[in-house]
């Protein structure tokens, strides 16, 4: 029998310590669109932007205070900056489109850092009930021991959020927000204490 680890054991338990989130429904998936209405596909570089602009740029990945590893999934500060650009790898890609409500990882690009930790992003706990995006996730192999290295882009009417809610696992499904931290940073992070983050892509 596989030893699964405490953090898998911590996010599964995260389900009964926060409210369920009910904004995401089932609907039949659909091929996600970038900002010039072309199809996202695998293994093409894109920068994710906030929909509503004047509050920030892009997401990109930092180091937070102190700690220069892991680097951690925040928005930029200023509008102009887009940010850095990730590639998006479905568990099944072999069609090469990125569709909505698909398990997938997210794996950023062109970041120079002395951190070693892998630039697939995965969930990490702060705080009680508020979990940071970082990097130090691992592709593939979905199952149990990998739950926290998978997400989702969900319809949000005409834009798009992205969103924790693995198919393979019986926990929480909840939009992904920005929490400000104590660094001043906007965390790409997981909390009832956020509101979802509206994103749109574009082609890098």
């Amino acid at each position: 029998m596989k030893k699964v680890s405490p953090l898998v054991f911590s996010i599964l338990f995260l389900a009964f310590t926060i409210e369920p989130f009910i904004g995401i429904a089932a609907a039949a998936p659909e091929a996600v669109l970038d900002t010039s209405g072309q199809k996202l596909r695998t293994g093409v570089k894109y920068y994710i932007l906030p929909v509503f602009r004047g509050k920030g740029g892009g997401l990109t990945v930092s180091s937070s205070g102190n700690n220069t590893c892991p680097l951690f999934v925040v928005q930029e500060k200023l509008e102009v900056s887009k940010g850095t650009p990730v590639t998006f790898t479905p568990y099944n890609a072999k069609s090469g489109v990125i569709l909505t409500s698909t398990d997938l990882n997210i794996k950023s690009y062109g970041k120079t850092t002395t951190c070693d930790k892998p630039p697939v992003w995965k969930l990490l706990k702060v705080l009680t009930g508020v979990w940071f995006l970082s990097t130090g996730g691992v592709e593939g192999n979905p199952g149990v021991n990998t739950v926290v290295n998978w997400f989702k882009i969900e319809k949000a009417e005409k834009d798009y959020v992205l969103s924790f809610c693995p198919s393979f696992a019986q926990t929480l499904c909840r939009e992904l927000g920005l929490y400000v931290g104590d660094d001043g940073n906007k965390h790409l992070s997981l909390s009832d204490k956020v509101p979802s983050f509206k994103v749109m892509f574009k082609r890098a």
